[in-house]
């Protein structure tokens, strides 16, 4: 089943705006969210993910 992408929510890179649905090229958005609010927070979710991310790797070379 395919998802309803008109009804996610994607954060554009380049201009700080909340989008709904497919309005700017890939290459510029994140997401897809479920929420406008979801969406709102992306740039503390990829920090966070970033900052697991950069953990789990420091462990993984110990």
């Amino acid at each position: 089943m395919a998802e309803d992408t008109d009804h996610l929510f994607w954060y554009n890179m380049r201009t700080g705006a909340v989008e709904q649905g497919f309005q700017s090229p890939s290459i510029d958005r994140v997401g897809p969210f479920q929420t406008r609010v979801e969406a709102e927070h992306a740039l503390e979710k990829l920090r966070e993910n970033s900052a697991k991310w950069a953990e789990e790797e420091a462990e993984d070379n110990r």
